[in-house]
């Protein structure tokens, strides 16, 4: 397969984790048997009742179906050094991507028709990059033990409501950390920083009659003049505001996507890959 981009092979996931998401990560796998109950009691059920419901209203990309869709697909599994999973398109109004990944047999991807009609290919390899990354890290072990450790807490006790709330709190804060942790996965299949914050300028207020006039740069500057604010009342604003959140705010992420693609962490990344390969690495890379 012809490759325009470096090959990260034997990238392993600690090399890309956000830090936050890399602690928080450790600190699940402190807990021995909940990740093998997880996968051995929930997985396999979770993913064949999904599995019926994709096959039964999804499409399923492949060679023969959307086949340039599914060439986006191989590329990054390719460059992300990881097996291929199902990728199904889904009719749904609301711009969206999703993965389960429970370390099993059929680990998917779906992808909503409106989010393929908000993005340009580029940008679309970038969402699915994402969900990889998920895949990569496996997350969605520890996103189901989170979520099953809510449930219990709150059928413990009289108090199990409050300690359900507080978990709560924890485990989407985990999430939000995941998110930035994808988001680098989408950088490194990419590798152009520009196409990320592109994907979450329009998630943020794209649309196809929008999308020629929206200017990538400004939004960047839009995301550091977010970052600058730091007073006791705005702080406040930014901490009640993405509490509850499963996603951070898209500025937050073109922030963090921003700083990641200038860090020396990701430049001395792509150029060890590069270095074994025979692609040189030229300043258009970047």
């Amino acid at each position: 397969m012809p490759m325009s981009k470096i090959p990260l092979l034997g990238l392993q996931a600690a090399q890309f984790r956000h830090p936050i998401d890399l602690e928080a990560t450790q600190t699940l796998q402190q807990f021995p048997g909940l990740d093998w109950l997880v996968r051995s009691l929930l997985g396999s059920v979770a993913e064949q009742v999904f599995y019926l419901e994709n096959i039964g209203s999804s499409v399923l990309v492949s060679e023969r179906q959307l086949p340039d869709l599914h060439h986006l697909l191989v590329e990054a599994c390719h460059i992300l050094d990881l097996e291929q999973p199902q990728l199904y398109v889904r009719q749904n109004p609301t711009p969206n991507a999703y993965t389960l990944a429970m370390r099993g047999q059929q680990p998917f991807i779906v992808v909503h028709t409106s989010l393929l009609e908000l993005l340009d290919p580029p940008e679309i390899q970038a969402v699915l990059a994402h969900e990889l990354g998920h895949l990569k890290c496996e997350h969605g072990v520890y996103l189901t033990i989170a979520n099953l450790l809510v449930l219990a807490a709150g059928q413990l006790s009289p108090f199990g409501g409050l300690m359900a709330q507080n978990l709560q709190r924890q485990l989407m804060a985990w999430v939000r950390c995941a998110e930035f942790t994808c988001d680098r996965a989408g950088l490194l299949v990419t590798q152009n920083a520009n196409v990320m914050a592109s994907v979450l300028m329009k998630l943020a207020g794209g649309s196809s009659t929008l999308a020629s006039q929206l200017n990538v740069d400004a939004f960047i500057d839009q995301a550091r003049a977010y970052d600058r604010i730091d007073h006791d009342l705005g702080n406040l604003l930014k901490s009640v505001r993405t509490a509850e959140l499963t996603h951070p705010l898209p500025v937050l992420r073109a922030r963090e996507i921003d700083r990641w693609s200038d860090s020396p962490m990701y430049q001395s990344l792509l150029q060890t890959y590069a270095a074994n390969t025979d692609h040189p690495l030229a300043w258009k890379d970047w």
